[in-house]
């Protein structure tokens, strides 16, 4: 479906939970409880409806989706409705190695890994929780059962981690794994500070050895994220640059939330409640073309968007 601004959307974001098991201290994240999400009929009757309007992509996150008790059923259920190309899956990793084989079995393809250190207690430092080593666990449970592609998400935070982009790029030249670096946005007290952000410009001057690799797959699967390789490497790098260099005119996203609300933008309040259709499989259909529609031009970050707004709560 196109929007009113011309940009095709296919890509789904399903946040499936408000609630995590980690505490990231850029997230916002605070003690959720386990209420008013969606049921697993309530997520595929939307999702049905989303792909009627042309998504043929879609990624459950969170929140953490991996603390969802039928996460595997929810999975099962949208890998077998027609029409979607891709299941995707964005989690912290703790649960991953519990989870990878039977995602697969479900129709999950590929996974991204939110990763933002490899030392053990800056992880514990960020999180609040001593767990790298069970990320990595989950790293090669999934390559051990074949999910591909492996992505690594880090967030990069000035005088806390920025001293790990030079590991956190070792794993792309070790193993098969994209690592990719997303700017910190202005979700919490330290997104809101513009000095605590390592831009990607910063990055690739430290390490000239990159250079832009070729944009691989169908267009249906074109990503926001700018592409890096290196000789020698297995894996590529990337960067995701919603502060310094924003991507909006070829944004493909659209979001739904775990309380049933569309959430139209990541930089934006604007949401629309499905909930009130979900008996109606034409008028669901409706709200889902209209949700889609009011998709605005840009994100708002630069007009001081985003501080109260946790990332969890709003599908990040």
């Amino acid at each position: 479906m196109i929007d009113s601004y011309g940009r095709e959307i296919n890509y789904l974001r399903v946040s499936l939970t408000k609630r995590c098991n980690l505490r990231c201290s850029y997230c916002g994240a605070q003690n959720e409880k386990e209420n008013n999400e969606l049921t697993a009929d309530e997520i595929e009757k939307i999702v049905r409806a989303f792909v009627g309007c042309g998504i043929n992509k879609v990624r459950l996150t969170g929140g953490e989706p991996l603390v969802r008790k039928d996460i595997c059923d929810i999975a099962g259920r949208l890998g077998r409705i027609e029409g979607i190309k891709k299941l995707a899956l964005t989690t912290n990793g703790i649960r991953l190695k519990e989870f990878a084989a039977e995602l697969k079995k479900a129709g999950v393809s590929a996974v991204n890994i939110s990763l933002d250190t490899t030392d053990k207690e800056r992880f514990e430092a960020i999180t609040g929780y001593d767990g790298l080593h069970r990320v990595y666990e989950g790293i090669d449970e999934c390559e051990r059962v074949g999910l591909s592609p492996l992505r690594i998400n880090a967030v990069l935070i000035r005088g806390q981690n920025d001293i790990d982009a030079q590991s956190l790029i070792n794993i792309a030249r070790d193993r098969k794994i994209d690592v990719r670096f997303i700017e910190l946005m202005p979700f919490s007290d330290e997104g809101d500070n513009e000095k605590l952000v390592v831009k990607s410009d910063e990055i690739l001057k430290s390490f000239p050895l990159l250079k832009p690799a070729p944009q691989k797959g169908t267009p249906f699967e074109k990503s926001v994220a700018r592409y890096y390789e290196c000789e020698g490497f297995k894996g590529r790098v990337g960067f995701i640059t919603p502060i310094s260099d924003k991507f909006c005119s070829e944004c493909n996203r659209i979001r739904l939330l775990s309380d049933g609300k569309v959430k139209v933008c990541l930089g934006s309040d604007e949401t629309h409640d499905l909930r009130a259709y979900l008996d109606d499989e034409k008028e669901l259909g409706k709200a889902v073309r209209a949700a889609i529609l009011s998709k605005p031009m840009e994100h708002k970050f630069s007009c001081g968007y985003g501080a109260s707004h946790g990332l969890n709560k709003i599908g990040g």
